[in-house]
């Protein structure tokens, strides 16, 4: 915890990604939450998508945001549970250079007040890639609200101390 906060709030310049086979523009109450929640905590959307959960193609999007020195923070919702087709963690942790392992063990204790023992099925997990920070946490709207409010809001703020992700960040 080497860098402490500042007096000074600082906008941080944010992508959402949804990670859903279901979901579309008008049913991703989860990617909505997201967007509405950083904007009213004073950051800026740069991209919002939507990605089927492959793998692949989450990856893809991922490390073109993280090459992007415009995105300094990624929201990702969804893919993190135990099904099949839940391939958030495998596709994003490869790309991480250092995991903030505090992250989903904090978010599954906060979950856990919430929800019960259901927590241990979230795989939610962060890290850090070229100067980005990326946050994956579970797909639904309850959960996001859960790590936004709890946890990451408070960390992508400046001014929040003793210490917050803003001076690690790539600008």
């Amino acid at each position: 915890m080497s860098h402490q906060s500042s007096n000074k709030f600082k906008s941080a310049k944010m992508a959402v990604l949804t990670v859903s086979d279901t979901r579309n523009e008008e049913t991703d109450t989860s990617g909505r939450y997201l967007v509405e929640s950083l904007q009213a905590a004073g950051h800026q959307l740069c991209i919002k998508k939507i990605v089927i959960d492959c793998p692949y193609k989450i990856r893809a999007i991922v490390s073109t945001w993280i090459a992007d020195a415009e995105i300094e923070c990624i929201l990702i919702t969804g893919g993190t549970g135990f099904t099949c087709r839940d391939t958030t963690p495998e596709a994003v942790s490869v790309l991480f250079d250092k995991k903030i392992e505090g992250f989903g063990e904090l978010f599954r204790h906060v979950s856990y007040l919430e929800i019960g023992s259901s927590t241990i099925q979230s795989r939610a997990l962060a890290g850090f890639a070229n100067k980005t920070v990326i946050y994956c946490m579970p797909g639904s709207t309850g959960a996001c609200k859960t790590a936004w409010t709890k946890i990451i809001k408070e960390q992508m703020d400046a001014t929040h101390k003793p210490c917050n992700f803003i001076p690690h960040l790539g600008n």
